[in-house]
């Protein structure tokens, strides 16, 4: 059985901050990545899957299968560096049983309606109502980029949403 050690969002999945930095903070040896979008697009999961250092293990996944291969088999074995595009991937993902009980906050993009709340992180009302039910369920939440920001508690980023 795998043991989740870093869940992550961050809509650029896995970028030089998730390669040098978070899997070596973490002890991670392997990266699940949950994306329909990637696994949807075979070239650019290639690039993906080739962008992981030297001796770490990387599996990408559609949701469902995600869900799936969490629920059979708890993803093999080895220290996982959980990484999610989005939050609502996320929540389904949390309700159908691949429940993590920390969840970091890394890097969601600006668009419409979304508001800058720590550093590139940016939030709407569909994100925030998604974080108030995690952290209803006990999820502990936090906001952070790089390992050498002092992580930002939901509660300090929803006073400044």
């Amino acid at each position: 059985m795998a043991s989740i050690v870093l869940t992550r969002i961050d809509s650029r999945l896995i970028h030089g901050q998730v390669v040098t930095k978070w899997v070596n903070q973490s002890d991670a040896n392997k990266i699940v990545v949950v994306s329909d979008m990637l696994v949807s697009d075979p070239f650019m999961k290639s690039i993906y899957l080739m962008a992981a250092p030297p001796g770490i293990t990387v599996n990408a996944f559609g949701l469902d299968e995600a869900i799936a291969a969490w629920n059979d088999n708890q993803f093999e074995s080895g220290k996982v560096l959980l990484l999610f595009g989005n939050l609502t991937d996320l929540h389904k993902a949390w309700h159908a049983g691949l429940a993590p009980e920390k969840v970091q906050v890394g890097g969601l993009g600006g668009g419409p309606e979304r508001k800058v709340v720590f550093q590139n992180i940016t939030l709407d009302d569909p994100d925030v109502e998604i974080l108030k039910d995690l952290s209803s369920k006990g999820v502990d939440i936090i906001f952070q980029t790089i390992p050498e920001d002092r992580p930002q508690s939901f509660q300090e980023i929803l006073k400044k949403y």
